[in-house]
């Protein structure tokens, strides 16, 4: 889910996307949209639905210049999306930030925030493909040993797509930005508390016939200091 640099949509601010506080924080290269958009699991979507706004999780996957979403026909906030410009984000949250003083607690993080106007995949190719890079973008290696989607599934399955051609990407690195009179007086820790998200040993469904092995793409995901089945 990767393409060459050159033939990348460049990350280029619009007004709508550009940042108007903390611009030091805000990045330029393309690949670390990019690089925010892949370590992801779920992004939060915004539409307006019903004249006010809602936002929703739910999964997704790139496929180069391309965020892929996917839902039922019948949902509300599929066809609310097909409507004007959505907002598309995803956080990941490094370590919460020890301050001095309450003004100055804060998050590392890495963020990207994608608006523009979505469009529904008709073609069925397409269609499919994009499945697939949602699926492998949350479960590498999981596509091509399960059942594919049938005939019913995708007729009931909607697929949008949102170009990333107006996005943002904001990082926060690094320890406190006390004042200097509260790093005088001194007496209160400040620091960082990193945060790590890691899978667990995977739990085998309790329905699962016996001699089915946990494929080698899920133990491949597990650290070493878990238990593995």
């Amino acid at each position: 889910m990767t393409t060459t640099a050159d033939t990348r949509t460049p990350l280029s601010p619009t007004p709508r996307t550009a940042l108007t506080r903390m611009k030091e924080r805000g990045r330029a290269d393309r690949a670390e949209l990019d690089a925010v958009l892949d370590a992801g699991l779920v992004c939060h979507v915004g539409v307006v639905l019903g004249g006010t706004p809602v936002v929703l999780p739910t999964v997704y996957g790139r496929d180069g210049d391309t965020v892929y979403l996917h839902g039922s026909t019948g949902a509300g906030n599929m066809r609310a999306a097909l409507l004007g410009d959505i907002s598309l984000a995803v956080t990941h949250v490094d370590g919460l930030v020890y301050a001095r003083s309450a003004m100055h607690f804060s998050m590392n993080y890495r963020s990207a925030v994608v608006r523009g106007r979505a469009v529904e995949v008709t073609d069925p190719g397409e269609r499919l493909r994009a499945l697939r890079v949602v699926v492998e973008h949350a479960a590498p290696g999981a596509w091509d040993r399960v059942r594919p989607p049938t005939k019913k599934e995708m007729a009931a399955t909607m697929v949008l797509a949102l170009d990333l051609t107006e996005a943002s990407v904001k990082v926060r690195a690094g320890g406190p930005g006390d004042d200097a009179a509260d790093i005088e007086n001194g007496g209160v820790w400040a620091g960082v508390l990193p945060l790590q998200q890691v899978w667990g040993t995977p739990i085998s469904s309790p329905d699962l016939e016996p001699g089915v092995a946990v494929p080698a793409d899920v133990l491949d995901r597990v650290p070493d200091s878990a238990v593995r089945e």
